[in-house]
């Protein structure tokens, strides 16, 4: 699929970060898009970013509330798609849609490390069920599953429990894999990508807990972020009260945006060139470049205290 010009895509998460960016850039090359996202205001700025962009003549964008992790919510989403676009076919299928959370099996409530994993493993498979039959009927067709650098080194840093986020991003990666063949014996003219982003600038730690807790800060919330700021040496988080430290996670927030290596623009670029070269593998960012690198040459020392210092060389 050397084009997007015409064709058309459904991209889960287009409401902030890389989605937003792959719905932005894909109607800019004369792409329809049918995004989702939870959150009906993330969307409309999408939506509104697009236009101003300039949409290009012919190219639709429509907006649908959707849990990813529920499949009954999926299953409509594909209705609605079908319908709003008037047609039986899709030609590109990025299951971006993701949170953090669940950090830790031995101390993290289940009920935040299920949603975590049901949202960022079971949203994606519930993707490409839903989809897969409008995919079958077009000439072409290309699923792209975003899974992360944390779906072949399971931590988010020394010393850090990363354990829901990263089972389903291995799950991800593991499914990804297996379409690779799977397709090319019994559906050639569709392909498979998997994306492993490593620190792309995206506002997912706010979008996670949007999803998780709400707006407002809970108990839970509360001892986590305590624990967050405790680690990356952020003195004085025990005696802050909410304003406090919700003032904290959106300096950190806007922080991570700031300085990760790779902006979510940057991201969706990578991903778009990937598909158009039909890599099956794209990686994103040099940080997760090198990961990958020392994870596949040192496995049994990918989970040493001084391993990303020895992977940053």
């Amino acid at each position: 699929m050397r084009d997007f010009a015409g064709k058309l895509a459904v991209v889960t998460g287009g409401g902030t970060g890389m989605g937003r960016e792959l719905v932005r850039q894909l109607v800019a090359e004369g792409a329809s898009v049918a995004m989702c996202d939870l959150f009906a205001d993330a969307m409309a700025e999408t939506t509104r970013l697009c236009e101003a962009d300039g949409v290009t003549q012919g190219a639709r964008i429509t907006s649908h509330v959707v849990d990813v992790g529920d499949e009954a919510q999926v299953i409509r989403f594909a209705a609605e798609v079908a319908r709003d676009h008037a047609t039986d076919h899709i030609h590109l299928l990025f299951n971006n849609a993701g949170i953090g959370g669940g950090g830790s099996f031995v101390l993290d409530d289940r009920a935040e490390w299920d949603r975590v994993f049901q949202i960022c493993w079971f949203g994606v498979y519930y993707s490409c069920r839903a989809f897969f039959p409008m995919l079958e009927r077009a000439a072409e067709g290309h699923i792209v599953n975003t899974s992360s650098a944390n779906g072949f080194w399971a931590a988010l840093m020394p010393g850090v429990s990363q354990t829901a986020y990263s089972a389903a991003k291995f799950a991800v990666k593991g499914f990804t894999e297996g379409l690779v063949t799977d397709l090319r014996n019994y559906a050639p003219h569709i392909k498979a990508s998997i994306v492993m982003p490593g620190g792309v600038g995206t506002p997912i730690g706010l979008n996670s807990r949007r999803v998780l807790s709400g707006e407002g800060m809970t108990e839970v919330t509360r001892r986590k972020l305590r624990q967050h700021l405790k680690a990356i040496g952020m003195p004085g988080g025990e005696d802050m009260d909410d304003a406090a430290l919700e003032a904290a996670q959106q300096m950190l927030a806007r922080r991570f945006e700031e300085l990760a290596p790779t902006s979510a623009a940057q991201a969706a670029t990578i991903i778009l060139d990937g598909v158009k070269a039909d890599r099956w593998r794209i990686i994103v960012g040099d940080d997760a470049t090198r990961l990958d690198r020392r994870v596949r040459a040192e496995p049994e020392r990918a989970y040493d205290p001084d391993f990303v210092a020895y992977a940053a060389d």
